[in-house]
């Protein structure tokens, strides 16, 4: 499975470079997106608008990572999904466990959103425990 990598200020774009998204190669995507939560930035926008389709367990592998950037404070956007493969989320009602949004530029919206919410939220909780 080839991806491209794209590191922005305070997110990485993840671009699928695959047709046909399987299992395997989800649980490959999903082992090298755990190695960015460990680096400074951890927000990733992964952009899937070269994939055409998707098995239901790469679904559930995206779910399952999502979720996980999320419990270690980091943002994980969905971007580029195409209609063929919306649908097969829809079907299997992960599409409405995921972040998704139409284009990257709208991810990285989300991401930086979710980052000032997060300092906003950090300097709340350190004016409280200083009251």
């Amino acid at each position: 499975m080839e991806v491209k990598t794209d590191t922005k200020e305070k997110f990485h774009v993840i671009r699928v470079i695959t047709p046909h998204l399987s299992a395997n190669m989800a649980a490959e995507l999903n082992l090298k997106l755990s190695d960015f939560l460990k680096a400074s930035t951890k927000n990733i926008v992964l952009n899937l608008s070269e994939v055409e389709s998707v098995e239901e367990e790469a679904g559930e592998i995206l779910v399952r990572a999502q979720q996980n950037f999320y419990e270690q404070e980091a943002s994980f956007v969905i971007c580029g999904l195409q209609p063929g493969v919306e649908t097969e989320l829809d079907r299997q009602s992960l599409l409405e466990m995921m972040n998704v949004t139409p284009t990257e530029s709208e991810a990285w919206d989300i991401v930086q959103m979710e980052e000032i919410e997060r300092d906003l939220m950090g300097d709340e909780y350190d004016n409280e425990g200083q009251s």
